[in-house]
């Protein structure tokens, strides 16, 4: 059983946010063209050059995880941003959570599907010679973003970005408007579909 265990540094953690050298490297794992406008946007404002990755093994059925892939590749292009997609395999996702699929929304299914996607982006940013990565999962008001660092704190190259702060997600429905993108309304598996 995965537990998550918040120790004192994560749950006094404050949120800030620092500029780098500008040019310095991400890959922002994203989860949908929505919720990666806004968190594209602060990343480039700190000085970070972004590369997307969309690694959603998660989403469910495959032509809805489609659709979410030609949503982020509209954001991409209005981003002048590189995309790299991970090929979807739903099985290998259903096979990290087995034994959860009756865990409530927010429970132990979620940490179990964000450390299989977080894992995913720190293998494949290393692959890519990318120092850093992160992910636009901490936008969504319905995700828990301590539950998120706290996973990623255990990978090379994480990096705790809070993108709900300063009206993240607010700034990524405007955008989403702007861009006219498909804005789903479930998470993305079967068991979140179903509630």
């Amino acid at each position: 059983m995965h537990l998550i265990r918040f120790n004192a540094k994560m749950e006094s953690m404050k949120y800030q946010e620092h500029t780098v050298q500008r040019g310095t490297r991400i890959l922002l794992h994203c989860c949908c063209g929505p919720c990666s406008t806004s968190s594209i946007e602060r990343l480039r404002a700190l000085g970070y050059s972004v590369e997307l990755y969309y690694a959603n093994d998660n989403i469910f059925p495959a032509a809805e995880w489609t659709k979410r892939l030609e949503e982020l590749r509209k954001v991409a292009a209005f981003f002048s941003c590189d995309i790299e997609t991970s090929p979807y395999n739903h099985e290998s996702w259903r096979e990290s959570v087995k034994g959860h699929e009756t865990d409530s929304e927010g429970g132990e299914r979620c940490s179990l599907c964000f450390s299989y996607n977080l894992e995913l982006a720190a293998v494949h940013a290393q692959e890519m010679g990318i120092t850093f990565f992160t992910t636009t999962l901490s936008v969504s008001p319905h995700k828990n973003s301590m539950t998120i660092f706290s996973i990623g704190e255990s990978l090379e190259g994480f990096v705790p970005f809070n993108f709900k702060k300063k009206d993240g997600y607010k700034r990524s429905i405007e955008l989403s408007n702007m861009l006219d993108l498909y804005r789903q309304d479930y998470c993305g598996c079967e068991f979140s579909r179903n509630r």
